[in-house]
């Protein structure tokens, strides 16, 4: 039963993969779980698969699917779709934030690249040749830059991955990752406060928890110094936008925000017209073709529910405090 997918999701491929290891007991999306229509399908159901804007699995849904083992997720986060009687259940979750964390880590990679090449700037000064920003000639380029990679989540080690061929020196700074497992990954372990010192860019790749909100604010970005860019593909509340707009409008760093806080920013923020600024409307997750990547993983899950093995890439209540 497909719950919440949007049309073209889900190839021809993905049906046959279904079909073969069960009953496809509804094929059209599922925009409400309170209807007739709905508990009908509950009724029946071993498994649901879901997308973003599905809706959530509220007791009342549980209720109505006695039989109901698995939840694919075939998006990131689960956090607005599951509440406590999930957990309670004892039900399988999943998620398909992995998949969906290649082609974040894919973005970042080319704005590291792009941020110390100084183009984002350089473009800015081609359309307004009076603009203020942070470029001085003798430091752009991809040679020996330092990059801060806050948190080493899925995202994080992608980047560090895809970093590897570049003549550069990376470094982490996330509370989780122990001094042994940074050396595996061939990475520097710092506090925040000291990878802000140390950084030439700072991308961000933290869950947006209590303990990370304004993780970025007035004192981690005095320590940047001049020139920085900050690289935002996480979530908008970790950053102090306040602080950071003071440093843009100062031309003293420049920053590149695939998300804000709030989001979309307001039509007339002055980030908007900043020329320090470069703004995307939360573009590096999947997108188009992409999709199919997250489908792939939530039908490799339902195939290894169907055969007994365990998932991938399972949700527990516990991982709800610390993944985004």
């Amino acid at each position: 039963m497909m719950e919440g997918l949007v049309d073209h999701v889900l190839r021809a491929d993905h049906w046959e993969r279904l079909d073969a290891v069960g009953t496809v007991i509804d094929r059209e999306p599922l925009a409400r779980l309170d209807d007739e229509r709905a508990a009908a399908v509950l009724a029946e159901a071993d498994v649901l698969i879901g997308h973003w804007g599905c809706p959530t699995l509220h007791a009342q849904v549980l209720d109505l699917a006695p039989h109901l083992g698995l939840f694919a997720y075939a998006a990131g986060t689960v956090k607005w779709q599951v509440v406590d009687a999930v957990w309670a259940r004892d039900l399988v979750v999943t998620s398909a934030a992995a998949a969906n964390a290649v082609p974040v880590a894919e973005y970042t990679l080319a704005m590291i690249l792009l941020a110390n090449k100084g183009v984002p700037l350089f473009a800015a000064r081609e359309r307004d040749r009076s603009a203020r920003v942070p470029l001085d000639r003798q430091r752009v380029g991809n040679f020996d830059k330092r990059v801060g990679l806050v948190g080493a989540s899925f995202v994080g080690r992608l980047v560090i991955d895809l970093l590897r061929p570049f003549d550069l020196e990376v470094a982490v700074a996330d509370p989780y990752l122990g001094p042994d497992e940074a050396d595996a990954l061939g990475v520097g372990l710092l506090s925040l406060d000291e990878l802000c010192s140390w950084c030439d860019v700072l991308s961000l790749h933290a869950p947006d928890i209590p303990s990370t909100r304004h993780m970025v604010a007035g004192p981690q970005l005095a320590r940047l110094h001049d020139g920085v860019t900050l690289i935002n593909t996480a979530r908008g509340a970790l950053v102090d936008h306040d602080a950071l707009l003071a440093e843009v409008q100062a031309g003293r760093l420049a920053a590149i925000l695939d998300v804000t806080d709030p989001e979309p920013l307001p039509a007339d923020s002055p980030f908007r017209s900043s020329p320090c600024v470069l703004l995307t409307p939360h573009v590096a997750g999947a997108m188009g073709g992409e999709l199919y990547r997250l489908a792939d993983l939530a039908v490799e899950e339902v195939e290894r529910f169907a055969a007994g093995e365990p998932p991938r890439y399972p949700v527990t209540r516990a991982d709800l405090d610390r993944i985004a």
